[in-house]
């Protein structure tokens, strides 16, 4: 038996001295300033149910006969509307006798105004169930009205993430909602999250509840073809960026503090093991496939005259996974101290070769990585090339602030400082 014991005792010593010892994955590491405050312990996977498969949207008239539904707001944007997309919902509500009426004034990249307008039309219609047919823009604003046409007495900001927002949990029942994603970047599909531009801070922020994710998310891959080439590249700068951050976000366990209550448990958790599989599947699928075909929010929010190309709107518009990109390089290079292994594996995964790299360098290997993918797709050089100069960068500073739900999840403590410089070494890329 003490034979055995002390086999147990070596191995689990073995398995200590081989784990990741770097200040965001080990046990002794937490950003919670005192012990007395408890951290996390938990995660939870909260996200829609998903069907894929080509030409699945046919089946969307089906499902909302089997939900009972008998008065259906359709939401889109004015440029999906006369696309295939669209008009494939519509025929399979028509084959299903499902009565319904279209929505069309979605605004890419959507702001608190154009929330609130979504917001009466749903009021005003009565509907007993949704399909939100379009990218995240599209998704985010049919959520927000299917949320607020169910809260009758709600006020706009009753929902809207703290600071800048009440944050209030939501207790009401929601109606049904079918997504219907036109690209193949945001996830919003699977996301009790809706994010938009709040025009009086010049800010992105956003709603986030469990209790906003869609019942179903119709993954056609068929919608796809639409996508203008821009719009590809962006997208694909969603799932680049997004994957990167979840890889090397705080642990969920090291969080704090924990909810009192799991009704309060937020949708941005930090990294955790399922999170890990797919982040990292998710950054091959994007090295060998898009060459081929938190600060974000500020430099979307704040556009000037920037329009991007391929992007048919009738406003200056930076979009979300271009916002995201451009200071990618920076911010990895700044976070890769706090757990160097996850940045070195990242960028092996893209590309680089790291037989030789040294722990120290993961931040600039990781970045040197990223800048030869972006220069590659042809992405615009920094901040500047798409409106920006170092007089912007106090703003851009004070608009990141606010975006607590997402940057405390970084695994790097920041001060405003350390933001200024970011953004900085942000302005140019190659």
């Amino acid at each position: 038996m003490a034979a055995g014991r002390d086999k147990v005792i070596h191995l689990l010593k073995q398995l200590h001295r081989a784990s990741c010892r770097c200040p965001a994955h080990s046990h002794t590491y937490s950003q919670a300033p005192s012990s007395q405050i408890t951290t996390e312990y938990a995660f939870e996977m909260a996200v829609s149910n998903i069907r894929y498969g080509e030409g699945v949207t046919k089946e969307v008239g089906m499902d909302l006969q089997n939900m009972g539904a008998r008065n259906v707001c359709v939401m889109t944007d004015k440029n999906l509307a006369s696309l295939p997309p669209v008009q494939a919902v519509i025929d399979s509500l028509t084959k299903s006798s499902i009565n319904f009426c279209l929505y069309d004034k979605v605004r890419v990249e959507p702001t608190d105004t154009s929330f609130i307008d979504a917001i009466q039309f749903a009021k005003s219609g009565s509907f007993d169930a949704y399909v939100a047919v379009g990218g995240g823009s599209v998704m985010d604003t049919c959520k927000a009205a299917n949320l607020y046409a169910s809260s009758p007495d709600a006020e706009f900001l009753d929902y809207v993430n703290a600071p800048i927002g009440k944050g209030k949990p939501v207790t009401a029942t929601l109606k049904p909602l079918i997504a219907v994603p036109t690209t193949s970047g945001t996830g919003s599909e699977t996301t009790g999250i809706a994010i938009f531009d709040y025009e009086e801070l010049k800010a992105k922020t956003g709603i986030g509840s469990r209790a906003i994710k869609p019942t179903l998310g119709l993954i056609d891959p068929e919608h796809t073809l639409h996508m203008p080439e821009r719009v590809v590249a962006n997208s694909g700068f969603d799932v680049l960026c997004h994957s990167l951050e979840s890889y090397t976000a705080i642990p969920y366990n090291m969080r704090s503090p924990s909810p009192t209550n799991p009704i309060n448990r937020p949708a941005y958790q930090g990294s955790n093991p399922i999170s890990d599989v797919w982040a990292k599947h998710a950054l091959r699928i994007v090295a060998k496939y898009l060459k081929r075909h938190g600060m974000s929010y500020p430099i979307a929010g704040m556009v000037k005259k920037y329009r991007a190309k391929d992007y048919n709107v009738d406003h200056p518009i930076v979009p979300h996974g271009l916002s995201v990109v451009l200071t990618s390089p920076a911010v990895f290079t700044f976070t890769a101290a706090m757990c160097p292994e996850r940045h070195l594996e990242a960028a092996e995964i893209l590309g680089a070769d790291v037989r030789t790299a040294k722990m120290k360098d993961a931040g600039l290997i990781l970045a040197d990585t990223l800048r030869k993918f972006l220069f590659d797709l042809n992405v615009d050089d920094g901040l500047a090339a798409v409106g920006y100069s170092t007089a912007d960068i106090p703003a851009l500073v004070k608009g990141t602030l606010p975006q607590e739900r997402v940057t405390k999840l970084s695994p790097r403590q920041h001060t405003e400082e350390d933001l200024s410089k970011l953004f900085e070494a942000s302005m140019k890329l190659y």
